[in-house]
């Protein structure tokens, strides 16, 4: 509904139907460049590729650029900074993080990331910027929000910076079923998209272990049911081995970080269809810059120890064949930078067409929007963006991203100037 009225607002400043003619054109189903391609675009919607397009039509030349679908990231947090870790987050207002949300959106569609799930905020932060979005308020991508994460008294969820004399918990705390099924309820009430939560430890918290369990199988069940009952999906942050299993068996429907995944976890998520999703890029950012930037003394040795093994798991979870979506943990590291992790992700083994898949296709999946997005086809929002080079040779190339348009608007054309 949100959307829709959005689409409505924004129908009447749009011009009755957009050519864009494309160098090439990435058909990402079959992973092949469409030489000289056209697209038609009426109002938020694609028409067709290589179609007559309706007269009086306006055209975009993109014929130095590859266009491709908006790219869509499933793990971003766009009201958080990477320079607000450890003690000094303490001082930031809820207010304070949805100004910078608004920054952010910005930035992030302007690297071509037409869409967003956001998968923790403080405050419905995040339910404020996406309403403010779809408003036509303040330009960002299309979010899908999930309002405070749940998790555990002393958990990667809950604040742990505070001495006891504040009797402090996390908004998100929930202990047992019924608690949790009741945060679930509430978040639902103010306006999320999904459920996040946090089944295991993490390695940006104080005084926990990335490995350790924390939500149960019971309280994940819960949860899950709770969530699927009132039409939402869940995403589980779970590193630990048997966190992940158990987030599985619960009926989770996601799995954030995944990094200590086992061979028994990757077959449980290809028989449960459930999407991993790996940020194997922020390893990067938090080892060169995680102490510049205020990151606790202890995540990072905590990211030493668990870095590497989950680009090692990511690898073997890819070989096996599991399902995975692209989510890159924005706000760890500068947002904009999400498309950096598609080269990460090459470098570990994953073929550049089967990366770009994991953030169309594969991602408008899992948030479930697949019949509208993921594809340039007909009947599709109109989400098109171009990069200038080839990135199924390149995939740093979607780091230089020249063209955005989003529900047929087009946000960014440096060839235009």
């Amino acid at each position: 509904m949100r959307i829709a009225l959005f689409l409505f607002l924004c129908a009447s400043a749009l011009p009755a139907a957009t050519v864009i003619r494309c160098g090439s054109l990435l058909d990402v189903k079959k992973g092949e460049l469409i030489s000289n391609a056209t697209i038609v675009v009426e109002k938020w919607i694609v028409l067709g590729v290589n179609i007559a397009a309706p007269a009086g039509s306006e055209t975009v030349d993109l014929s130095k650029g590859t266009c491709l679908p908006g790219l869509m990231d499933v793990h971003d947090h766009l009201t958080g900074e990477p320079t607000q870790n450890g003690y000094a987050a303490l001082g930031v207002s809820v207010p304070r993080q949805t100004v910078a949300g608004v920054k952010n959106a910005r930035k992030t569609l302007m690297a071509g990331f037409t869409t967003v799930r956001n998968v923790g905020a403080t405050g419905y932060s995040d339910v404020a910027l996406r309403d403010g979005i779809n408003a036509g308020e303040v330009e960002g991508p299309r979010m899908f929000v999930s309002g405070p994460a749940l998790g555990i008294t002393g958990g990667h969820c809950d604040n742990n910076l505070l001495a006891p004399e504040f009797k402090f918990h996390d908004e998100g705390v929930a202990d047992g079923p019924w608690a949790a099924r009741a945060r679930v309820r509430e978040n639902v009430k103010y306006g999320v998209d999904l459920i996040k939560i946090c089944a295991s430890g993490g390695v940006l918290s104080k005084g926990d272990l990335p490995g350790a369990p924390q939500y149960t199988l019971e309280e994940m069940t819960a949860i899950a049911e709770e969530a699927h009952k009132l039409g939402r999906k869940v995403a589980a942050h779970a590193h630990g081995t048997q966190s992940i299993k158990d987030a599985i068996r619960a009926g989770i429907d996601s799995i954030e970080h995944s990094s200590l995944i086992d061979d028994e976890g990757i077959v449980l998520a290809k028989q449960h269809g459930t999407f991993l999703v790996f940020d194997i890029y922020n390893d990067d950012y938090i080892l060169q810059e995680g102490a510049k930037v205020g990151m606790l003394p202890e995540s990072i040795e905590k990211e030493k120890a668990i870095g590497k093994l989950q680009r090692t798991n990511f690898r073997r979870a890819y070989l096996a064949g599991a399902r995975m979506a692209f989510g890159t943990d924005g706000g760890v590291y500068p947002h904009g930078d999400n498309a950096k992790q598609f080269a990460t992700m090459a470098e570990w083994g994953m073929k550049p067409i089967e990366a770009i898949r994991t953030a169309t296709l594969e991602a408008a999946a899992l948030i479930g929007i697949e019949a509208k997005a993921g594809v340039i086809e007909a009947n599709h929002f109109a989400d098109v963006i171009a990069v200038d080079g080839n990135p199924l040779e390149d995939p740093r190339v979607l780091s230089r991203v020249k063209f955005v348009m989003k529900d047929g608007k087009v946000y960014r054309n440096d060839w235009s100037k």
